[in-house]
């Protein structure tokens, strides 16, 4: 996975877990043990408590506001601000393979929240520079408000989440088919 595409899928992940997106479902993160689980399972560890919870649901508006805005620099000045928010300026250190990456430090007592605006801020500046702002969609399913960041090669992803929006827009057309035949 490239540098920007975690930070970018970590931003599209937390806008996507609201109760607007996820209509049947509702809220995921009802609780800072919901915010923890959603941070595991995107290798981050961290335990929140109810402030944190408070500060990242805001942060999760904010994100929104960037992937939604309708222009480069709308994105590059959002994401930019993101990322100015806890950041102690990049650094060059080895990653976990030995090779030499840009990294950006947080402040010490940065909040939760914070932290997470900083890797999602520089995950949506990263795939603004290398994939252009064309690549920052809405869902094309037409029962979802989810957003994405494509960054897969091709560049024809289509929807927030394909195993569930792709899925349900699959199963729909495969049954209106079925009925138009017999």
């Amino acid at each position: 996975m490239s540098d920007y595409a975690r930070g970018a899928a970590l931003a599209a992940d937390l806008v996507n877990s609201a109760p607007e997106v996820r209509r049947i479902s509702g809220e995921v993160l009802v609780d800072p043990a919901a915010l923890g689980r959603f941070l595991a399972e995107r290798g981050l560890d961290h335990e929140p408590v109810a402030e944190d919870l408070v500060q990242v649901l805001e942060l999760r508006r904010e994100l929104r506001a960037v992937l939604e805005a309708r222009d480069e620099d709308g994105v590059a000045e959002a994401a930019g601000e993101l990322v100015r928010r806890a950041s102690a300026g990049p650094v060059l250190g080895r990653d976990a393979d030995g090779r030499w990456q840009w990294q950006v430090e947080t402040a010490p007592r940065a909040s939760l929240a914070d932290e997470l605006a900083v890797l999602a801020g520089l995950g949506l500046l990263g795939a603004l520079r290398a994939l252009g702002h064309e690549r920052f969609r809405p869902c094309a399913s037409p029962v979802c408000d989810g957003v994405f960041v494509d960054t897969s090669k091709a560049g024809r992803r289509r929807y927030c989440t394909p195993g569930l929006c792709g899925n349900r827009i699959n199963v729909a057309n495969h049954r209106a088919r079925r009925r138009e035949r017999g």
